[in-house]
């Protein structure tokens, strides 16, 4: 109080001296400028103020000596000791944080929290979803367009700083499909490939799949895996030439099912979802490989930015080469229920609900057509900016795609719907007076069912600002598909999640918080990890490495891409009352709060390394004993470490009540560290035939229901063709290498210190 008090005591002191009428003109305009830089200035650079005091005093001596106003100039002296003062203070003003506004404490973010709590409105947000689900609105479209300005327009309602992005980007859409049966006893039946009374509705197909007439005998394969293939080899059954049908499931994308088919030697490959209900839904999807405009790969697709043609050989490395679409499960049913030939291995029939008994091949003949065409088209990202009052260049993203294969109530409009109201109730916080801390972006993603476009090429065009500045992408795809609450995350947010559902009410119990109810159904709090490449997380976390979230209600619908995606499902199965809604909004919100609001980031990086270590014993159980372990342990043992001394780190600061420039510079210190580990784990090679993916613990691997963690290293333990045992072990020891370097790396980020 003391150091502050000179600071006042200048002040005081030079408005009184600018009152006197000994003052000259030129003295009080040097006064004027002196007394406002000086109130800019922070309180943090009170340690200099001892000095301002003993300048201010000369000046008083100085300008106060009698003078005539109209014959004597300003002495040099004081003119030059002003001209110091205001110097200093410019430089100490932009150079180092300025607080204009107090600095946000654990008590008003409480009662932000709760004003944000108390603003819900499940009628809101229904009303929001009911606006979005009118009409399809597939990606490149004119129905798309119009949501895009729906979007657009409810942030330029609340005042929200709004902008969009635009990418000239290859889409694909059906242009003509038929399939036929024609059964050993003779008879024949034409199929219908869309839903009944889908007005508007794109028909059923896979995007990207290449135009064909195939004609063959069918073979079911169960989930298309290649232990599937191998199996079927082992009963002496051929695939080569033939038409598959795969279930889905098996924790495979439909793309890697007709990369495996086609790797088989099949003809097409048909894949349907087994239901109960809502059998006669066709699931639609995309079948490219990787993610992101195919025609711009690693760079955004913006206007006027190189293009590779549609024959380019690594164009064409993105399409599969043989025609595949969905099926209903009815469908499904009729033409598997007629397959002869071997009967159905035992080890599938636990889990199959459809009627099939045999395998095939045939008798059962399929004749598929389909006709399809890669178009050009512009899609949209729209943004709404809340920019952040202390730190304006660290930037917390909340993020959700808008466009659908059809109406999209789920998918992914119930996501949209909590975005939109996420808008609105920040908007009420701004009303009541608060700044974050932080700068938040609300983002509106465009093509994500086309192998999230939109997101991956805003993530290409912005990677160096995301690598230095963004905090933390939080992502909701589908708010709400079912019950129960599901999250995953990358480990340094689990326990911020975990705080946070404490703080939201369950939308299924009474009286209880969606933490406990989800820790008693989940055995535990279940935070799965985001390996997969099924939403707008992946482009941040695999390939920018940006710390990240991804939540939703229900682990599964039974209207996923279908038709019946409608508002109308919503109100009568997936969240009649919009509880489910609040609940997830709620969490998000909160999260983003905490990621804006809090003056040391909410990280844990101890979770981080307790992972690392897991993956590592579930590792040692996979591999040959030829192979050492020992890189992976040292450097998981380094990372813990540098973990350990961040928290304590943080723990120090947290306890320093006492406000000021050089705590609040070791904050952001310690916060740049806390942003900047996550990318320690990217690899600038990529994973082996998958570069784009540079995440070396998270990301897809080729047999993810064997092992979903360090991609590369799964990768080489399950590659063998071609290579010899020798060659295989030291593909694998190599990986190893690579992934204790990345730890290292993260470790190194985490202590914020040169070698």
């Amino acid at each position: 109080m003391a150091e502050r008090s000179h600071v006042e005591t200048c002040v005081w002191t030079l408005e009184n001296l600018r009152e006197t009428p000994r003052v000259s003109l030129k003295n009080s305009t040097l006064l004027n400028l002196t007394l406002f830089t000086l109130k800019q200035t922070p309180l943090c650079f009170s340690s200099y103020s001892s000095f301002l005091l003993s300048k201010t005093k000369k000046i008083f001596k100085m300008i106060t000596k009698p003078m005539n106003v109209l014959t004597t100039k300003p002495s040099p002296l004081s003119t030059m000791v002003v001209i110091v003062i205001l110097c200093i203070l410019g430089f100490y003003t932009l150079h180092f944080p300025h607080s204009p506004s107090p600095p946000t404490t654990s008590k008003s973010l409480t009662h932000m929290e709760s004003l944000f709590l108390s603003t819900s409105s499940n009628s809101t947000i229904s009303s929001y979803l009911r606006a979005l689900t009118m009409h399809p609105h597939l990606a490149g479209t004119k129905p798309a367009s119009d949501t895009t300005n729906f979007v657009l327009n409810h942030f330029t309602s609340l005042n929200l700083q709004t902008h969009t992005t635009t990418y000239t980007t290859l889409l694909s859409y059906p242009l003509r499909s038929t399939l036929s049966a024609h059964f050993s006893d003779g008879s024949a039946v034409n199929f219908a490939l869309t839903e009944p009374g889908g007005s508007g509705v794109v028909h059923a197909y896979h995007a990207y799949s290449p135009s064909g007439s195939v004609e063959g005998r069918v073979v079911f394969v169960n989930y298309g895996r290649e232990k599937d293939y191998r199996l079927l080899g082992l009963m002496g059954v051929n695939v080569s030439g033939c038409i598959v049908i795969a279930r889905k499931g098996g924790d495979l994308g439909r793309g890697t099912v007709v990369e495996r088919a086609e790797e088989n030697g099949a003809a097409a490959v048909l894949v349907y979802g087994e239901s109960d209900t809502w059998r006669k839904g066709f699931e639609r999807g995309h079948v490219m490989r990787g993610i992101g405009d195919p025609l711009s790969p690693g760079w955004a697709g913006v206007d006027g930015a190189e293009r590779l043609g549609l024959e380019d050989t690594e164009v064409l490395k993105r399409f599969p080469k043989i025609p595949s679409m969905p099926l209903s499960a009815e469908i499904a049913d009729t033409i598997l229920s007629s397959l002869g030939g071997l009967p159905l291995p035992l080890q599938w029939r636990g889990t199959l609900r459809s009627k099939v008994r045999n395998v095939g091949p045939g008798p059962t003949l399929l004749n598929f057509t389909y006709q399809g065409e890669k178009k050009v088209a512009t899609i949209q990202n729209v943004f709404a900016v809340i920019k952040g009052s202390e730190e304006p260049d660290r930037y917390v993203l909340l993020g959700n795609h808008r466009d659908a294969w059809t109406y999209g109530a789920v998918d992914p409009s119930s996501g949209t719907a909590a975005l939109l109201d996420i808008a609105r109730r920040f908007s009420v916080l701004l009303g009541s007076g608060w700044k974050p801390r932080r700068t938040i972006i609300l983002c509106s993603w465009d093509a994500e069912e086309f192998g999230m476009i939109g997101s991956t090429e805003w993530v290409e065009q912005n990677l160096i600002n995301l690598g230095s500045k963004a905090v933390a992408y939080l992502n909701v795809d589908c708010a709400v598909q079912g019950p129960g609450f599901f999250v995953g995350s990358t480990p340094q947010l689990d326990s911020l999640i975990v705080e946070i559902t404490k703080k939201v009410k369950d939308p299924d119990s009474e009286g209880v918080s969606l933490y406990e109810n989800w820790t008693a159904t989940a055995g535990g709090n279940n935070i799965q990890r985001l390996s997969g490449v099924d939403s707008d997380f992946a482009p941040f976390v695999q390939h920018a490495g940006v710390p990240s979230i991804d939540m939703y209600y229900g682990k599964d619908f039974p209207v996923y891409h279908t038709a019946f995606d409608s508002y109308n499902w919503m109100t009568e199965y997936g969240d009649p009352f919009f509880l489910r809604h609040v609940a997830v909004t709620g969490v998000w919100g909160l999260l983003a709060l905490h990621l804006a609001d809090d003056s040391i980031l909410p990280f844990n990086y101890v979770t981080y390394a307790n992972e690392l270590q897991l993956y590592k014993h579930m590792l040692s159980n996979l591999i040959d004993q030829k192979i050492s372990l020992h890189p992976l342990t040292i450097a998981i043992q380094e990372f813990a470490s540098a973990a350990e001394e961040a928290d304590a780190e943080e723990k120090k600061l947290r306890l320093q009540e006492t406000a000021g420039c050089f705590v609040d510079m070791k904050k952001r210190a310690l916060n740049d560290r806390l942003l900047l580990a996550e990318k320690g784990f990217l690899d600038a090679e990529g994973l082996q035939g998958k570069q784009w993916f540079k995440h070396l613990v998270f990301g897809p691997s080729n047999d993810p229901e064997r092992m979903n963690f360090l991609p590369g290293i799964s990768d080489s333990i399950t590659r063998s063709s071609g290579v010899s045992e020798r060659e295989r072990l030291a593909a694998i020891q190599h990986e190893i290498w690579r992934v204790a370097r990345a730890i290292q790396r993260a470790a190194s980020a985490l202590r914020g210190e040169f070698t």
